[in-house]
């Protein structure tokens, strides 16, 4: 026991020597030569890469060193995150190609072309795109970055030379800069002298929300289809503008762990990925393979992950013509950190992540021609298979969020066309204006298929991400797949918002409809600005038009601001939130009149969500995008480690996002309720459900999957746990429109995203059930037969007064990354109209 103590203290000495002494040539092959006059990275940054965590602003520092001192690297800023950071891209290659790259670039796009055969793919460079740390706190990549980097710029010989004549590397060195500069900070601050490995020790526990997400707490690495963020935007631009042939995302993954690269596991590849893509992925692979077994480093593949959904970072090439391989190095989480596999030092992961780019840039300058050739082969074969009508969506009443998803699809480089005149199918309306038609015969059908699908069988049910994001049901809008060519008008080459009408001056009052999205955004300004508004509980006519539920009427008369002022400030109020305001001269209308009692007054909303400790920085970042980005609504962000400080008096409505374990403590819980009985709006996401029940907020009763397993064996029980969970998939309810919470919906059915087991039974009384699961829910996706019988006619939103306030629940997350339109007014009603439910 003595002796294998001593061998211990000698190994994690040694470790701790080796990095206390690191030096470049730890990291760097020394089968070449490199040249002096380029900047080392310890001359920027003060210390050799893997010593401290490096900062965005010095990454960026270094970058734009090299740029300026190497003729094969030029440099361009393709934006700022929310926090102002740039979102740098280095072009990297020989001098020569960079003086002719926008040649090269069209002669490589090209290849996705028709009349591409005669395009010598022998003579081509091929074009890499390599980004690092999706994620901040999986540093190791971006501190790769800056070693590859130098690597690049100042390698010397024949076999740099002849790599970077042969490539176009489109480096990305930190693809969240807001996420990384946060982790930096926090394992730097949080390092020791004497590095201490122990797992329990502060540097290894970073706090909420972590540097994984971006400002608004997103995980952008499931944002590259949707495209709802600024660094998604620059990066898809990119991808589009020179259609890359090998994207590598690198990762960190948990601790006793070692090193994954793609593929992925074979089952659970999405059908429209070819096979083609797979086995380049694999031949790829065992470039990687080689290089990691040179330095001795463990690693594993095809086990785990999948190539399914195509808004990560390693699948959304798949659908492009690209191939999307996936590094998943064992994260240090710090400086040193003891594990399963020894000590894990930060440079060590460093190091593997190094190896895999350089791995990386092997295969492709030695798989070059075949790998082009793929890409060609890939929109051949999509041109064999090109439709001959088109899809068509839209919404009369939103043409807002009709113009959001063309908005989607322009990003992803997709054509689409005006509807050129009202047509009916399938007993849906499409109008001219109000929607938009995507041809099957283009480039893009590939991509659009894939966004558009409904899928509900499957090989596997199991799924790293989730199993649906069909856009259509995401944004709520009518839809058909197959509409004849005939029906499509102009091509749109520039998208424009919708048009709204003009206000006119009315003296008596004005009426805005609920339905378009941004109508929140409308009602928030006028009621800030201390009009009087009221909303209607009944639909009517008005002028021989039809107003629905949930009308909002704007009187003149006794308001603080005289006729013409109220003209000026909602004409700019319409304006701005791109929503049209009409203005009627009377008040005698068909069905209830504009001063019934069914009008009920609306006050200025004060809105605060939990954050912190033990809620999810997913839902609660999204819930704030929403507010801050889209609606221009303050929101203020109480944090459970200060919450018993609180003066929640301030606040009309607070909601609670999805948590885990105990967010709030008992004082807490019962601080809230008292605000809840004197008249406030608690508004819980998914499992604030148990919560809600276990506090008395409201009286629950859940349906719970008891299926037993039967003939599993040990090897497969996790299969079969993981098959009873919902990963993620659509489901139709049916929507009372009637109720408050569904003001502003014109159908009675809606698409709801859901990715928990939390089933609640529909209450006895129909009407306390204004959105129910139908008898046969599913859309698209994946999930278990017995959880699918459960789910049929249970409830996802439940409300319950309590005192003078009310207690409103949502078993599902309404504002799913950032891109579930259709389901965001759901909330915004529970806001608005709480009193009124």
């Amino acid at each position: 026991m003595k002796y294998l103590y001593l061998v211990l203290i000698l190994a994690f000495s040694f470790n701790l020597s080796a990095q206390e002494n690191l030096d470049l040539s730890y990291y760097l092959p020394q089968d070449i030569s490199y040249n002096p006059e380029i900047t080392t990275p310890q001359e920027v940054l003060g210390y050799i890469p893997g010593e401290w965590h490096v900062t965005h602003d010095l990454l960026v520092a270094y970058m734009r060193t090299l740029a300026s001192e190497s003729p094969r690297i030029s440099i361009e800023n393709r934006g700022t995150t929310f926090e102002g950071r740039p979102l740098l891209l280095m072009l990297i290659t020989s001098e020569a190609n960079q003086k002719n790259l926008e040649t090269i670039r069209k002669n490589h796009v090209s290849l996705t072309e028709a009349n591409s055969e005669n395009l010598k793919t022998e003579e081509m460079p091929i074009v890499v795109y390599q980004g690092f740390s999706i994620h901040g706190n999986e540093p190791s990549g971006s501190n790769a970055a800056l070693l590859a980097a130098y690597y690049l710029a100042a390698g010397q010989g024949e076999k740099i030379d002849k790599l970077l004549e042969n490539t176009v590397i489109l480096f990305d060195p930190s693809l969240n800069p807001d996420g990384l500069q946060r982790f930096a900070y926090w394992a730097n601050t949080n390092k020791s002298k004497n590095l201490n490995p122990d797992p329990q020790d502060r540097e290894f526990s970073e706090v909420w929300p972590g540097g994984r997400t971006n400002h608004y707490w997103f995980d952008m690495n499931r944002d590259w289809l949707p495209v709802q963020l600024p660094e998604s935007r620059a990066r898809i631009t990119t991808f589009h503008k020179w259609q890359p042939n090998i994207l590598t995302d690198h990762h960190e993954m948990g601790s006793n762990s070692s090193f994954f690269f793609q593929p992925g596991i074979p089952s659970r590849t999405h059908p429209l990925t070819p096979q083609m893509n797979q086995d380049l992925t694999k031949e790829i692979g065992t470039y990687h393979a080689k290089a990691l077994d040179k330095i001795g480093s463990l690693y594993y593949t095809e086990e785990d992950y999948d190539d399914f959904y195509y808004g990560k970072g390693s699948t959304f090439p798949d659908i492009n013509g690209s191939i999307g391989i996936l590094f998943e190095q064992a994260s240090s989480r710090g400086h040193v950190q003891e594990t399963d596999n020894g000590l894990l030092t930060f440079p060590f992961t460093i190091r593997n992540q190094f190896t895999a780019a350089l791995s990386t840039l092997e295969a492709a300058g030695s798989m070059r021609s075949k790998i082009l050739d793929y890409q060609r082969s890939f929109y051949k074969n999509s041109r064999n298979t090109m439709g001959k009508d088109a899809y068509v969506f839209g919404s009369e009443k939103d043409k807002n969020k009709a113009y959001h998803l063309a908005e989607i699809l322009k990003r992803q480089q997709v054509e689409i066309y005006e509807i050129k005149e009202d047509f009916e199918l399938n007993g849906k309306n499409f109008k001219k204006g109000s929607g938009y038609i995507v041809p099957k015969n283009q480039r893009q059908h590939r991509v659009v298929e894939a966004m558009f699908e409904k899928r509900t069988s499957f090989t596997d049910s199991l799924f790293y991400d989730v199993s649906a994001w069909s856009f259509p049901l995401a944004f709520d809008l009518n839809f058909d797949n197959s509409v004849p060519l005939k029906y499509a008008g102009e091509k749109i080459d520039s998208l424009q918002k919708p048009s709204i009408n003009t206000l006119i001056k009315s003296e008596y009052a004005y009426l805005m409809e609920w339905h378009d999205y941004y109508s929140p955004k409308a009602l928030n300004l006028i009621l800030e600005k201390g009009l009087r508004a009221q909303v209607g509980m009944k639909s009517f006519e008005a002028d021989s038009k039809n107003y629905d539920y949930g009308t909002i009427l704007i009187p003149v008369q006794n308001q603080k601001m005289n006729t013409t002022e109220i003209f000026n400030f909602l004409k700019e109020v319409s304006e701005k939130s791109n929503v049209s305001i009409t203005g009627v001269n009377t008040g005698l209308t068909k069905g209830i009149n504009l001063g019934s009692n069914y009008f009920r007054s609306l006050e200025p909303q004060k809105v605060a969500i939990i954050v912190g400790d033990g809620i999810t920085p997913y839902d609660a970042g999204e819930i704030w995008h929403l507010f801050d980005q889209r609606y221009d609504m303050h929101i203020t962000k109480l944090d459970t480690r200060d919450f018993g400080s609180t003066n929640l008096s301030k606040y009309t409505d607070i909601i609670l996002p999805n948590s885990w374990g105990t967010a709030l403590e008992k004082k807490d819980t019962e601080k809230i309720k008292d605000w809840v009985k004197d008249g406030g709006t608690l508004i819980g996401y998914k499992n604030a459900a148990k919560w809600f029940n276990t506090n008395e907020f409201m009286k629950l009763e859940f349906l719970e999957n008891k299926v037993k397993a039967k003939d599993i064996s040990f090897e497969e029980r996790n299969d079969f746990r993981g098959a009873q969970g919902i990963g993620g998939a659509i489901f139709e309810a049916t929507q009372d429109r009637s109720h408050p919470v569904n003001f502003g919906y014109s159908d009675n059915k809606i698409a709801l995203f859901r990715d928990t087991t939390i089933f609640i039974k529909a209450d006895s009384t129909s009407f306390n059930n204004p959105l129910k699961y139908t008898e046969k829910p599913l859309l698209s996706g994946y999930i278990s037969k017995p959880n699918l019988d459960l789910l049929a006619n249970t409830v996802p939103f439940k409300q319950v007064e309590m005192g003078k306030g009310n207690v409103i629940l949502f078993t599902d997350n309404t504002n799913f990354r950032g891109f579930w339109y259709g389901t965001n007014k759901l909330l915004m009603n529970a806001i608005f109209f709480g009193d009124e439910m």
